[in-house]
């Protein structure tokens, strides 16, 4: 497992539909990769290896910007090398870690050996986002261009919102010097309490406490009014609620440097799936499953751009915490290799978007968020990609997965799409459904 040398073979994978979001086309063809890179077609001394891509897409470094992969210090949850083959088994080539590990990573060190460690096993490229606040304790500031300086590409607390205002406006206000974003999990915890999903009907009918959605609206009302204050760079995680959005949608309407991702399992699922699976910890997340009338909102602020990007917010935990009563297990929905076909499922079946425009937000633009450079399939460029079936129709079977965490709502439900393979710098992670590593299944 070496991520620091370029594959060194040729591949000449032919007769693809390449679905390029960086530079907006698509098109019918082959594709040559060499010396780690995309080649133009004619550069070759080398006689190629042909891959048939017939019935496929070739879709450009897929980046997953909010992912937990628990280490260091909770490895019993997931570790950076099952993270980094569930990744790739899932079709990414980069993902962003959230810091909340065990010690949090709130200093350069913590987040070199992210990198580091990333680039010895070799399969996807590890993003740290450092702690805004320091071991994410929400009473100082980290060493916020510090770890920008270590490779940190973005800072959040996530878990923990940064809940003091004049905390988070100087977070805000330091972040107009910096690439990376403040990302916020945008709950009022003094409005959630001790909640453990949705509060409405189906929290009623359940006997279960219900987080409303306004804990979530509140907080993003007052990040943007931060924002606008202190022209910071704000990006909210997993948007879930037609109120958050309305104050995201006032923020961009006045110019603000303001982004929000949502999760795929909050656009295919609603607070009725914790009935369906009996209780089922499987089903609690945070922010929860919401109701219909909120997934449809969050349907059309996807399809019209409003939300800028699509992150699974994988959030892995060992069996025995999932297995506690619905109300003491640990909130997290296990989804990096899900996150694909879930998206173009909801996006082509139910929305009848274009491939272009939906895979945008999970290509293009977390990496403008992020402040990262990659131009798309052009020679020179990084040769990193998924091959996906985009007509395969198949039921979630988590036994075949590389993460350590199989414990998930999406059991057997059939989604469109399949990730075939994964290239990162021209070397192959994942091909045929095999992570090309060892001992990691």
């Amino acid at each position: 497992m070496n991520g620091e040398r370029e594959g060194s073979g040729w591949w000449k994978i032919t007769d693809v539909r390449v679905i390029d979001p960086y530079r907006q086309r698509a098109w019918q063809g082959d594709v040559l990769v060499g010396q780690g890179r995309f080649q133009d077609l004619a550069a070759s001394a080398d006689a190629p290896e042909s891959v048939s891509g017939r019935g496929l897409w070739l879709v450009p470094r897929l980046l997953d910007m909010h992912v937990h992969l628990r280490s260091p210090g909770q490895e019993w949850k997931e570790d950076l090398a099952s993270g980094s083959a569930a990744a790739a088994h899932g079709g990414f080539a980069a993902v962003m870690t959230m810091p909340n590990t065990d010690p949090v990573v709130d200093v350069p060190s913590l987040v070199s050996w992210q990198i580091a460690e990333g680039r010895r096993i070799g399969l996807v490229d590890v993003l740290p986002a450092g702690a805004v606040t320091k071991a994410s304790g929400g009473q100082e500031l980290a060493e916020l261009w510090k770890m920008e300086k270590a490779g940190a590409v973005g800072f959040s607390d996530d878990g923990r919102p940064v809940a003091d205002g004049g905390l988070m406006r100087a977070a805000l206000s330091y972040s107009a010097t910096l690439a990376g974003p403040i990302v916020q999990h945008a709950e009022d915890v003094t409005l959630s309490g001790r909640g453990v999903m949705h509060e409405g009907e189906v929290s009623g009918r359940l006997g279960l406490a219900g987080v409303p959605g306004e804990a979530e609206a509140v907080m993003v009302w007052r990040d943007v009014q931060l924002a606008a204050l202190t022209d910071g760079r704000l990006h909210v995680a997993h948007v879930s609620t037609p109120g958050a959005l309305e104050a995201i949608q006032w923020a961009k309407a006045h110019g603000l440097r303001v982004t929000a991702e949502v999760t795929p399992h909050h656009l295919f699922f609603t607070d009725e799936r914790v009935a369906e699976l009996a209780f089922s910890p499987v089903t609690k997340v945070n922010p929860p499953l919401r109701p219909e009338s909120y997934r449809q909102v969050l349907l059309q602020a996807m399809k019209s751009g409003l939300i800028d990007a699509i992150a699974s917010d994988h959030a892995p935990h060992h069996a025995d915490e999932k297995d506690l009563p619905y109300k003491d297990a640990p909130f997290g929905i296990s989804s990096l290799e899900t996150a694909v076909a879930a998206v173009l499922t909801v996006g082509l079946d139910e929305l009848a978007m274009d491939p272009l425009t939906l895979l945008v937000r999970m290509t293009a633009a977390p990496h403008r968020i992020l402040g990262l450079s990659y131009q798309g399939l052009v020679p020179g460029e990084s040769a990193d990609f998924a091959l996906i079936d985009p007509d395969a129709r198949l039921p979630v079977d988590p036994g075949k997965w590389y993460s350590q965490a199989r414990e998930t709502p999406w059991q057997g439900v059939a989604l469109r799409g399949q990730v075939v393979a994964t290239m990162l710098r021209g070397r192959w992670a994942m091909r045929e459904g095999e992570v090309l590593t060892c001992g990691l299944r």
